[in-house]
């Protein structure tokens, strides 16, 4: 799976990978989503799913019936009842056990997904230091969908959330993967990265707890090039909910409403005189946006996230704004981090989304509940990039990984 770059459309990125299901395997495309539980894929009749992709991407419907490993979960399945668990379960008391198990999920941007659980093989390739073993496979939960309404346009969701039925969590139960991934995706235009089973090791890695059920982190403060803002800290408690997400399948960050404010004004005090603002009648009246017709890199300032145990994550300009256009010779970069106010049923939760973890190695760790991260130019990682993985030697690859092996991701603009 080679790397490439769609026409931009608008300046959201999505970051997919393609994955071979049932038997005989039939490739399918993925986005990654850290911040879901449930994988889904459409299928075969969907209403409101599409057939074609603006993004050129090709969409491959599954077919069930053409699986000779698909069999639909039922109400009575044990499979339901982790359904259940993450709240992603729809059955209801007059059903009959052979009732199917049904799903309806509804994602921040108000896209809504509905259909039923089935259990299917997925086709996965693995390496070992420099070995290779094909056709290794894993059967696992992921749910049909019947009905879409919003915008995907992609084959499915592959959900590494922190719930029984994650792809993360399935695999580990099924002993073929550690509860641990990695990813580090590019800040460069052309987008991409890696994707990993396996925690990558590297002594520069700063780590803080996971202090909730959808990667909630402790954060305890916020510095714009060093000054601290005045932030009541208790906004951000875990314990109501409030405490930032890292969320792979959110482009954009968002931050409280209470703080959004403030935050922009520290932002537009720290640039340098030679960036000129851009007028308000081209721009929505809390968006703010910029010309610069000189690299951002040292005319904007440096945000610092503080996190419980002393974790401190530096964000540079491109990993707050986003690049819009061009008047002229100038270039258009506007803050690309929101209100939540912007987010549909976002009540309260500040999330951490892609523009915010480019360029940074980042570690999930399920069994210590802990999340890592480091600086890190991911442009450099190319397939002989050699990374030390849970104590074995791994290499980057085209491959849909178990245990000790990369998975690559293609960045589109859309």
């Amino acid at each position: 799976m080679s790397l490439c770059r769609a026409t931009p459309t608008h300046s959201l990125m999505i970051y997919y990978t393609n994955v071979k299901l049932g038997n005989p395997p039939k490739e399918h495309t993925f986005q990654i989503d850290t911040g879901s539980d449930i994988s889904w894929v459409a299928c075969k009749g969907c209403r409101g799913c599409s057939t074609r992709s603006p993004l050129k991407i090709p969409i491959e419907l599954y077919n069930p019936n053409s699986s000779s490993t698909s069999s639909r979960i039922l109400c009575s399945d044990s499979s339901c009842t982790l359904a259940d668990n993450s709240g992603s379960k729809v059955c209801h008391t007059s059903d009959s056990t052979s009732s199917l198990c049904g799903y309806n999920l509804t994602y921040g941007d108000g896209t809504g997904v509905s259909g039923y659980y089935v259990s299917d093989t997925m086709h996965l390739d693995t390496i070992m230091g420099n070995q290779h073993f094909a056709n290794a496979s894993a059967s696992v939960v992921f749910g049909c969908t019947e009905s879409l309404s919003g915008f995907i346009y992609i084959d499915g969701i592959l959900a590494f959330g922190e719930q029984q039925l994650s792809i993360i969590s399935q695999l580990n139960s099924l002993g073929v993967s550690p509860k641990k991934f990695s990813h580090c995706l590019k800040g460069s235009e052309e987008g991409g990265g890696i994707f990993l089973l396996g925690e990558i090791v590297e002594p520069r890695l700063v780590f803080t707890p996971l202090a909730g059920p959808n990667y909630n982190l402790n954060l305890e403060g916020i510095a714009i090039n060093g000054q601290n803002l005045p932030i009541d800290s208790s906004l951000f408690a875990t314990s109501n909910k409030q405490g930032p997400i890292v969320d792979s399948g959110t482009t954009l960050t968002y931050l409280l409403d209470e703080v959004y404010d403030g935050f922009v004004s520290a932002i537009v005090a720290g640039v340098f005189p030679s960036v000129r603002p851009l007028g308000t009648e081209r721009v929505e009246k809390r968006d703010k946006c910029f010309l610069s017709s000189s690299s951002i890199d040292l005319l904007f300032p440096t945000v610092t996230l503080y996190f419980k145990g002393g974790a401190a994550m530096t964000m540079k300009p491109r990993n707050y704004l986003l690049l819009q256009g061009y008047v002229g010779n100038d270039t258009v970069w506007c803050i690309g981090w929101q209100s939540t106010k912007e987010i549909q049923n976002g009540h309260g939760i500040t999330a951490l989304g892609d523009l915010a973890l480019h360029d940074k190695i980042f570690v999930y760790d399920l069994e210590k509940m802990r999340l890592g991260w480091m600086d890190y130019n991911c442009s450099l990682i190319n397939r002989n990039t050699r990374f030390d993985v849970s104590g074995a030697s791994s290499y980057c690859s085209r491959l849909i990984p178990i245990g000790v092996a990369v998975v690559w991701l293609v960045s589109l603009l859309t």
